[in-house]
């Protein structure tokens, strides 16, 4: 595979993992980063570059385009939403540091947009979840 491709795939894998449709990256990223053929440090830039701009995607929808969420193709349902408000208002704006945890954090992500957090806030604390979660899986194979 080319640099270009595997690059460009894992980006592309974050971003979506990110946003509010079913994906996964870890498993692209632990693949490249055992095969031995990339730079580690690299890949986890990329991974965490596509990540954050999925969440970023996320703020936006939440911030911008709630008024559409009665509408059958909004991809977060009522209770979702309720759930990742509770968790935002129970834990404030450090929670954004857990936007990696499945099932609550790309909604958690969302709500952060609804409730209007910082941009900047959120940018620094979505990043370094996401970084982190992205440095424990590649130190997890022994990258």
């Amino acid at each position: 595979m080319s640099d270009a491709t595997a690059y460009g795939g894992l980006f592309l894998a974050a971003l979506v993992a990110a946003t509010l449709l079913p994906a996964q990256s870890e498993l692209l990223l632990a693949g490249l980063s055992a095969s031995g053929s990339y730079d580690v440090g690299l890949l986890l830039l990329v991974a965490t570059a596509g990540n954050v701009l999925g969440s970023a995607i996320n703020w936006a929808l939440g911030r911008y385009l709630m008024h559409f969420r009665d509408r059958r193709w909004f991809p977060v349902t009522p209770r979702q939403v309720e759930k990742a408000t509770a968790w935002f208002r129970r834990f404030g704006v450090w929670s954004l540091l857990f936007a990696w945890l499945p099932l609550v954090g790309d909604p958690l992500t969302l709500v952060a947009g609804i409730l209007r957090v910082d941009w900047r806030v959120f940018l620094v604390l979505v990043t370094a979840g996401k970084a982190g979660r992205y440095a424990a899986v590649v130190a997890g194979i022994g990258g």
